[in-house]
């Protein structure tokens, strides 16, 4: 779904967007890093940032799809107006006051195919980081950034695993 079919029902040139929240893959270092990079930049408009697929986003918009989430960056307006892939980050940088001008140009046909270059570049960035899968803790994976990943498989009381 593109920014403008879903806030073509909402008549999005007349609704105001006071406030973006985006839903970011907390267990992605590139995603963790761009939120702490995101949380730093000054913002015209209120960027409130929440782990994808956490009970604070189930509990705030029940009617996504929240597997979803945590496979592309969507950005759900205040108005609701639900962003995902590239233009999910058009919005973003629209919202930061020193990035403004660049979504400007990034929303223009030719911006458009540049952003999508920039977001299917950081998907192959982030699935190469983890063999083309993501390794989230409540599978048992865990990440010390001296050593990196480990897995503690859960339910293994005993010596005892269940295998997929």
């Amino acid at each position: 779904m593109s920014a403008v079919t879903a806030t073509a029902d909402r008549d999005a040139p007349r609704v105001p967007v006071h406030g973006l929240t985006v839903l970011y893959d907390a267990e992605c270092s590139l995603c963790s890093f761009l939120r702490d990079w995101l949380g730093r930049q000054p913002q015209l408009v209120p960027l409130d940032l929440v782990p994808a697929g956490s009970e604070e986003a189930r509990r705030r918009f029940p009617d996504l799809d929240h597997s979803a989430t945590l496979d592309e960056v969507t950005v759900v307006g205040d108005a609701g107006q639900v962003y995902r892939d590239t233009a999910a980050w058009i919005v973003v940088l629209w919202a930061l006051r020193e990035q403004r001008p660049l979504a400007h140009r990034l929303s223009t046909p030719a911006g458009a195919r540049l952003a999508r270059g920039a977001v299917l570049a950081a998907a192959r960035w982030r699935g190469a980081q983890w063999g083309g899968k993501v390794y989230r803790r409540e599978d048992g994976w865990s990440y010390d950034p001296g050593l990196g990943w480990f897995y503690d498989p859960p339910g293994c009381d005993g010596g005892a695993c269940a295998t997929r």
